[in-house]
């Protein structure tokens, strides 16, 4: 599984900390999605996924 984020589209809702705390995180300054983990490990998928399916801007991708 392969993670990206697209900051320049993230509307700092912060679903994806809160869903999926070890692979997400917020900037300080402006809430923006910054990612801790590009390739999570698999039991991390299912809270990936999900981040990925509740976040707003739909600026989250997953690849396998």
């Amino acid at each position: 599984m392969e993670v990206t984020v697209d900051r320049d589209v993230c509307v700092a809702a912060g679903q994806c900390a809160v869903t999926a705390a070890g692979v997400f995180d917020q900037r300080e300054e402006d809430g923006l999605v910054v990612l801790l983990q590009q390739d999570p490990p698999p039991e991390l998928a299912a809270e990936v996924r999900l981040a990925m399916s509740l976040c707003p801007s739909r600026a989250i991708t997953v690849r396998d």
